[in-house]
């Protein structure tokens, strides 16, 4: 979901709690945990306003978020296309 999310989010400039919930099919426990999630690891920016005396919470990629994401999708399209030679911290991946 957190890559889901992510993938979304780098569509736009930013998205509300509640589009993302409808996008992703996710309750609102499960999206706010994995949200929060990357918001602590400085991948995601929070703005809270009202919108018609409602709360509505903002979502955006931080710079950090899109440079984690590009290079996540970087090695995801190397493994697909079988160019990866190392897996995780450079260890062999078996053949």
């Amino acid at each position: 979901m957190r890559l889901a999310a992510c993938v979304l989010l780098s569509r736009v400039d930013a998205l509300a709690f509640s589009r993302l919930k409808a996008l992703l099919g996710a309750t609102d426990g499960n999206l706010g945990a994995q949200l929060r999630r990357l918001e602590i690891a400085g991948y995601l920016a929070v703005r809270k306003e009202f919108q018609d005396r409602k709360p509505v919470s903002w979502y955006s990629l931080t710079e950090e978020g899109k440079a984690a994401l590009s290079a996540h999708l970087t090695s995801l399209d190397s493994i697909i296309r079988g160019n990866a030679a190392s897996g995780p911290n450079g260890s062999s991946v078996p053949e």
